[in-house]
């Protein structure tokens, strides 16, 4: 199952990346990128990978993660500069969906890197002291806390100084409120998870077979 749990992380990754041109609003208090309705579960992804497959799994995972959306980097910008077919006219729109800035690429890969990397440090941490107990709390807890670094770290490096600190801490808080109340309720499928993945594993066999 683990390789299943790793191309969904990868796949996860990669989408956010493409979604995050697209603004949604929640009501009046709220406006978020699309992205956060896919990003927020990587976060329990390497949760079960390190609760089933241990530390080491777990921060290969987020290594690979990384190369991975360095690589679409490279893929995206060299299809971008593609020369057009005469009758391809959305070639505008092609660039738009596709191009990120410089500031927002680096923003998204530096607050991946250290935000991933701190959900399993402190994940670990927890779990050397309870054991195979108190899953739901190292789950949150690690979770919860790397989703405010990443939240900080991306937004600061992204739209620091282009825009009032207010407004700068605003879309920081509704950004991280929204993923908290998604970590608490994706704490049911952790669960469920780590249980298939827990059989897969004793079993000795895949989860395919």
């Amino acid at each position: 199952m683990l390789i299943y749990l790793n191309s969904l992380f990868v796949g996860l990754l990669i989408l956010s990346n493409i979604l995050a041109v697209k603004l949604f609003s929640l009501g009046d208090w709220a406006v978020l990128p699309a992205a956060v309705i896919v990003y927020v579960f990587t976060y329990p992804i390497t949760d079960v990978i390190g609760e089933v497959y241990g530390k080491d799994a777990a921060r290969s995972t987020v290594r690979a993660g990384l190369l991975t959306q360095v690589f679409a980097l490279v893929f995206i910008a060299a299809a971008i500069q593609l020369p057009a077919a005469p009758f391809f006219g959305m070639q505008g729109e092609f660039e738009s969906i596709l191009s990120g800035s410089f500031r927002i690429t680096l923003a998204s890969l530096i607050s991946y890197f250290v935000s991933q990397n701190l959900d399993v440090s402190i994940f670990h941490k927890l779990k050397a002291k309870h054991g195979s107990e108190k899953l739901w709390l190292r789950n949150n807890s690690s979770t919860l806390l790397s989703q405010l670094a990443d939240t900080t770290i991306f937004i600061t490096i992204a739209f620091f100084g282009t825009m009032p600190l207010t407004a700068l801490l605003a879309l920081i808080g509704t950004q991280y409120l929204f993923k908290l109340v998604v970590a608490v309720v994706d704490t049911p499928l952790v669960y469920l998870l780590v249980r298939l993945a827990r059989k897969e594993k004793d079993s000795g066999v895949g989860f395919a077979g």
